[in-house]
């Protein structure tokens, strides 16, 4: 034990950042998750989170969640395979397969299970998975713990792409394994291209669609919707906490394929199922996705405002599309630095840093919510323009 202890102790990078004042994790809210919060009782403006369409707090969505806990009680305690399966599961499960165009819906306690499960079971020893290098840690762990043969190519290069799947042996089954949109940088996968590639080689595709559900797409249907490929993509992921203001995680597929992760998915199998509340939570969200179209309408405007923002004061913000938006620092102590000094000035922002990406491609993560007024937007830009001055990061 006492080896242990001495070798997990070294870690110290955290105490360091502590010491210097410039540690920006674990920032405790004491308020509703919303564009505002309250952090060590002092109200900064909320640009550091992923409810893209800002209902965490919509009332239909916390009654919901109420009467559900009053109905089924707090929690399942037990897997869906064999006492946590719920009927609000199964019709939330046929309202999202409906939703996305898809067969069949599993659910999965968190988002982060649901790539996990899938991407470590649905290959053999002979396979080969396909992913690209900038995909979601829950698709790395995934598939670290299969099997298969795995070939990782350049981020949304179709060029590396056909030539692992060139390195294939043509009869083994092949899954290219991608984000629809990317969670650091706010860049969309090509999946037109992705999925001609994966004809052409016969080839599977699955599309973790966390942060492309709620934003992307015909009433949110993700991006593989807002690419016309829903047809062409064999699996779709999504999570619920994020544009669906709650916790979990789904699996959307043909019949065959949902029924056998039902059967072998680990992370399914022996894991707790979703608790009552953020079930109904998510039915409630997605219901308002379909018949409330002004937040996913609003979440764009200030898009595409906040876009035009970012250019016009000379900030490298990358290849995004999206809401959420790269502001390049490429500088890990000038990093946290500005961080640090926009909370100050009440913007609460979230720093990308090495081992997450490259030091030389460190970020502030700025992202919008549906939530977000024109006036909030507009002190946000000017004090991130007045910061990234000072720092020597963009010119005057």
């Amino acid at each position: 034990m006492q080896l242990l202890q001495n070798k997990l102790r070294k870690f110290d990078a955290d105490k360091k950042a502590i010491a210097a004042g410039i540690y920006p994790y674990f920032r405790t809210i004491q308020s509703e998750q919303g564009n505002e919060v309250i952090i060590n009782g002092k109200k900064v403006l909320m640009f550091g989170s992923n409810s893209y369409l800002g209902l965490t707090n919509h009332p239909k969505v916390k009654e919901a969640a109420e009467q559900a806990t009053k109905k089924y009680g707090t929690g399942c305690a037990g897997s869906r395979f064999l006492n946590g399966t719920l009927d609000i599961h199964l019709e939330l499960e046929d309202e999202l397969a409906d939703f996305l165009g898809k067969e069949a819906v599993q659910l999965y306690s968190t988002g982060f299970q649901a790539n996990v499960g899938a991407v470590s079971c649905v290959t053999g020893r002979e396979d080969y998975i396909l992913w690209d290098e900038r995909d979601h840690a829950s698709i790395i762990e995934g598939h670290r713990l299969s099997f298969s043969t795995k070939l990782k190519f350049r981020h949304n290069d179709m060029d590396s792409l056909e030539q692992m799947l060139q390195k294939c042996e043509p009869d083994r089954v092949k899954l290219i394994v991608v984000d629809g949109v990317f969670s650091m940088e706010g860049d969309l996968a090509p999946l037109p291209e992705i999925t001609q590639l994966a004809k052409k080689y016969n080839a599977a595709v699955m599309v973790d669609e966390a942060h492309g559900i709620g934003v992307m797409g015909d009433m949110g249907r993700g991006t593989c919707d807002h690419f016309g490929v829903v047809d062409d993509v064999d699996l779709i992921m999504g999570t619920f906490s994020k544009s669906f203001a709650s916790l979990g995680g789904f699996i959307a597929g043909d019949k065959d394929t949902i029924n056998y992760l039902k059967h072998h998915a680990r992370s399914y199998i022996f894991s707790a199922s979703c608790t009552p509340a953020a079930t109904a939570a998510a039915r409630a969200a997605l219901e308002i996705m379909k018949t409330e179209p002004y937040y996913i309408d609003n979440l764009w405007r200030l898009t595409h405002k906040a876009l035009r923002g970012f250019k016009e004061r000379n900030f490298e913000i990358g290849a995004t599309s999206t809401p959420i938006i790269p502001l390049f620092v490429r500088n890990n102590e000038k990093t946290f630095m500005i961080t640090k000094e926009l909370f100050e000035r009440g913007l609460f922002v979230n720093p990308v840093v090495a081992p997450a990406v490259a030091s030389g491609d460190t970020l502030i993560r700025f992202s919008l919510m549906a939530s977000h007024t024109d006036e909030q937007l507009d002190f946000a830009l000017d004090q991130l323009q007045e910061v990234f001055i000072k720092y020597g990061v963009i010119e005057q």
